[in-house]
């Protein structure tokens, strides 16, 4: 039986972990990302379906959720069916985060579920790039993937999760919002594009082994390389604290304001060394969050 309603809750990130140009199978150049999810972070959405053939959105300025709820009725439901979509989410946003992205997926799926269909991951990114332009691969939980945020398709799977990690986040320029579609796309030289071929192939070596060091340095090193298109203020500030306080690395939103430290939380002196690195922080008028697993 098709419900009357249906609801979704999809989590937001912190972040990418690599993000650059890389290879699809057929030799194609291609703007993709390894996002960071962050569970603390979420998006809830509910959606009751009507005849009036229209889709209304909570809160108004929910757009692109409003549209990716419309386009999944185009390509699933009777004509004339619309709906009420409620969005509940404690993603910040303009910070680079996943905001919309996670509004968006949560609207697609709280719609099939109230529609009682099942699809493909890749049909509901292909609803979720056409609702938004760009998105992140933060609907693949069971296993870390690089994905092509412009196509919507996966460009290579790692086949595992991300192993766990603890995180300090530190707003870089809380006054400050970033329009990810607004942002213009890096314009990496082949310098750069000729880096991330190694760096794609430590960071599958450091997922395959769940090598924290390994994908601390990975991420550092994609965040180095993209603080030439969007500085963080005071990023080699909080890079000293990173290595003072035994950091594995720190990452960056490519397109937003946040970085995080990141530290192992199977070191027995990682919440020693958080807490002394918040501190430190501190004094750099910085106002840090911690999310631990």
């Amino acid at each position: 039986m098709i419900a009357a309603s249906g609801g979704a809750e999809v989590a937001g990130h912190h972040g990418e972990l690599v993000q650059g140009i890389f290879e699809d199978d057929d030799a194609q150049l291609r703007r993709a990302l390894v996002s960071l999810p962050c569970r603390h972070l979420k998006s809830k959405a509910s959606f009751t379906k009507n005849d009036t053939g229209t889709v209304s959105v909570t809160p108004s300025f929910s757009e692109k959720a409003r549209r990716a709820a419309e386009l999944t009725l185009d390509a699933f439901a009777r004509s004339g069916t619309g709906g009420k979509l409620v969005i509940d989410s404690n993603i910040p946003v303009g910070r680079g985060m996943g905001s919309s992205t996670a509004d968006v997926l949560a609207s697609i799926l709280a719609v099939l579920d109230c529609l009682g269909i099942e699809t493909s991951s890749d049909e509901i990114m292909q609803i979720a790039v056409r609702a938004e332009t760009a998105c992140d691969s933060t609907l693949f939980r069971q296993q870390a993937v690089l994905f092509a945020q412009r196509d919507g398709i996966v460009i290579e799977s790692f086949l595992r999760p991300l192993p766990w990690i603890d995180l300090i986040s530190i707003d870089t320029a809380p006054d400050a919002t970033v329009d990810t579609l607004e942002f213009e796309p890096a314009r990496y030289d082949w310098a750069e594009i000729e880096t991330f071929r190694p760096l794609r192939g430590l960071l599958r070596l450091a997922i395959r082994k769940a090598d924290l060091r390994l994908l601390g340095r990975v991420a550092t090193a994609s965040a180095r390389i993209n603080e030439r298109f969007l500085p963080k203020p005071r990023l080699n500030n909080i890079e000293t604290i990173a290595a003072r306080f035994d950091a594995i690395g720190l990452q960056v939103a490519h397109s937003g304001t946040v970085v995080g430290l990141m530290f192992d939380p199977r070191d027995e002196k990682t919440p020693e060394n958080i807490d002394r690195a918040v501190s430190e922080l501190g004094l750099l008028d910085f106002q840090p969050t911690i999310f631990c697993h």
